[in-house]
């Protein structure tokens, strides 16, 4: 692999399965260091700004200043980038250190690619859309890799992983360059990063995201299919803050 480091990746395997097995309610593991140093570099050199490409910066009520961007030009480096990711021997590897079978991929990048968030974003803690618009295919698994040097605690901005059953977050994982971020996708899986950015107006937070899918999963974790479902971890502050995202939705809707 030209950007993976798959042996790296191979070598730590007993290492992650133990810890990818020891979280409950859901399954989940942080590991640094994802791609070659030197091709991490690279990457970051071709991430482009907010304001060239077909970026999706689309409101909504619990998601602001957050952008997407899912189509690269074929030969492109960050199209390779994502090639890799949904590559046999990487998804080969993924189906082995977690014991989920017939994982697949997905070329489309439905509701993944870069991702990118600018001062006052936030996602608020939410379980995803479960089934592939498409495929109609189980969720399995989704792959974060963040993009962010020099990322500062003050700047917020780190994933929360909850166990809602219980109400509590089980972690919050700074979003520091190179690191890798993957969990299993279930009813349970809620994650987010609610607390608004408090970055420098010049400083952004930036991911690769890559989602992964099986035709079946067990029975005892089919649910209905159903979109992004949301939940408030923030009390009062968090529904004023959805309240005034949903505004300058609305208003992004009415200029249109």
């Amino acid at each position: 692999m030209e950007y993976i480091d798959l042996e790296s990746l191979r070598k730590n395997k007993a290492e992650l399965h133990r810890q990818w097995n020891s979280k409950k309610p859901f399954r989940y593991l942080v590991y640094d260091n994802f791609f070659y140093p030197d091709k991490a570099e690279l990457i970051l050199q071709q991430y482009p700004d907010v304001t060239k490409g077909s970026w999706d910066g689309t409101t909504y009520i619990h998601q602001k200043n957050k952008y997407q961007l899912k189509q690269f030009d074929n030969g492109s480096m960050l199209h390779d980038v994502f090639a890799e990711l949904n590559s046999k021997p990487f998804i080969d590897f993924l189906g082995s250190l977690t014991g989920i079978d017939t994982l697949e991929g997905d070329a489309r990048l439905f509701g993944g690619g870069l991702h990118q968030s600018l001062k006052g974003a936030f996602l608020d803690v939410h379980v995803d859309f479960n089934y592939h618009p498409q495929t109609k295919h189980h969720r399995r698994l989704n792959v974060l890799v963040y993009m962010n040097k020099g990322w500062k605690d003050e700047y917020e901005g780190h994933l929360q992983l909850w166990d809602m059953e219980k109400k509590v977050m089980m972690d919050s994982v700074a979003p520091l360059f190179n690191r890798m971020v993957m969990f299993e996708t279930s009813e349970v899986s809620f994650h987010g990063h609610p607390v608004p950015l408090n970055t420098p107006n010049d400083v952004s937070r930036k991911s690769l995201a890559v989602y992964y899918y099986t035709p079946t999963r067990p029975e005892k974790e089919v649910a209905k299919d159903h979109n992004t479902v949301f939940v408030n971890t923030s009390g009062a502050e968090g529904r004023w803050k959805t309240f005034l995202s949903g505004l300058k939705a609305l208003k992004e809707r009415i200029l249109k």
